[in-house]
């Protein structure tokens, strides 16, 4: 897909403060997460909840959720039954997967306005056990499904970590510089945050409690004041053979959250007088060998921005999901990106990696970003599990 005359745009994203495992926002369930964000992405768009034709969202870890989490969600924001509303389950790239979606099924002619996005509750995914056959004798093991289902490679049957530790190796990034691309992401999280920079993107959640209604506004995961000093006293947590980099500190959170945005054609924008925050240029979805997940952003990148007509020079902010500090790396140096260019407001490992919603988030965060910094190209892009890659170019004006 290439920009043309009317082109699908985004005319609002927004997404929910990212909240800590077992924090914040962990006994709110998912699906009003994804309806808090949905009713909010309409209102800024001057939608009303009739006029959607499709609403797509990413999640991953919907076991206990009840049937259709996206349905639920669809219809807790007011859109009514006759709409469809359907899950996308791409592991970490699900939230972006979900916009290509909505992108295809408005450019094909099937929809003419979707809601598209992402939403995770880790916090409340259960452990789970398989007792269909019955246990003759003994106990049988609980098994969590967020390290089942979400975080371990299934080709290889280990967890993300290692796959992280695999690129390290190969890529000869060391513990230092995984360190430093995390502090530097805490600290730019950091600044963003005092500054006010994320405030325009998070629409509150209210959470009920015995002393009544929260309001969570602010992300919750990030470490202020962090520096290079208490990072590199961490020990690391997936290879404890003396060989290890990847510590908890350089990858990113286990965190709950949900965002969204609202899709139609530029002359649907503009019939109803909507500035659109971006038009979708192109995107790409690639595969690579699972032990080294983490690199595929590069191929998709490379893919993304071809079929854009752009150069990596064009690109004026890029969002590259910091599922580990060391992709970071080995991805910016093999596409020759500059640093100042990514994820200048810091990235997963400070606001934390709500594995369904991510993709959509990335992309919220970029939109905004390239509004207040009056940026005309950018490039939102994730890992995902099981050795893939997304990626996807928007425009601006």
């Amino acid at each position: 897909m290439s920009a043309d005359l009317d082109a699908v745009v985004i005319v609002s994203a927004v997404r929910t403060a990212i909240g800590s495992f077992n924090g914040a926002l962990s006994t709110v369930p998912v699906h009003e997460l994804g309806s808090t964000v949905i009713k909010e992405a309409l209102k800024r768009a001057s939608v009303s909840p009739e006029e959607v034709s499709e609403v797509i969202f990413g999640q991953v870890l919907a076991a206990g959720c009840g049937q259709n989490p996206v349905r639920q969600a669809s219809v807790g924001a007011g859109i009514p039954y006759s709409v469809p509303a359907w899950s996308c389950q791409m592991v970490c790239g699900s939230g972006l997967k979900s916009v290509c979606l909505g992108a295809q099924s408005i450019g094909i002619g099937d929809s003419s306005i979707v809601a598209a996005g992402g939403m995770e509750n880790v916090s409340k995914t259960p452990h789970f056990v398989h007792l269909r056959t019955g246990v003759k004798m003994g106990g049988t093991p609980l098994i969590d499904s967020i390290l089942h289902d979400g975080l371990t490679d299934a080709f290889h049957n280990y967890h993300m970590g290692v796959t992280a530790e695999n690129i390290a190796k190969k890529w000869k990034v060391s513990r230092e510089e995984q360190d430093q691309v995390a502090v530097l992401s805490q600290n730019r999280t950091e600044n963003a945050q005092k500054a006010g920079h994320f405030d325009k993107e998070i629409v509150p959640v209210f959470v009920s409690s015995r002393k009544g209604l929260t309001e969570v506004k602010t992300d919750e995961y990030p470490h202020h004041g962090s520096n290079i000093e208490a990072m590199s006293k961490l020990k690391p947590y997936f290879l404890t053979d003396g060989t290890g980099t990847v510590t908890s500190a350089n990858a990113s959170g286990v965190n709950d959250g949900a965002a969204a945005v609202i899709l139609m054609k530029k002359s649907e924008a503009d019939n109803r007088g909507l500035i659109p925050l971006a038009q979708i240029v192109s995107w790409a979805q690639v595969g690579v060998e699972p032990s080294i997940m983490g690199t595929a952003p590069i191929p998709a990148i490379k893919q993304a921005v071809a079929k854009a007509g752009w150069s990596m020079e064009d690109v004026d902010v890029f969002e590259i999901n910091e599922a580990f500090a060391v992709l970071s790396v080995a991805i910016m140096k093999e596409l020759g990106i500059n640093a100042e260019k990514v994820n200048i407001q810091g990235g997963a490992i400070a606001l934390g990696h709500p594995l369904g919603a991510s993709g959509c988030r990335i992309l919220v965060t970029l939109l905004h970003t390239m509004e207040r910094k009056a940026g005309k190209r950018g490039v939102a892009a994730l890992c995902v599990g099981g050795g893939m890659g997304i990626a996807m170019c928007v425009q601006r004006g």
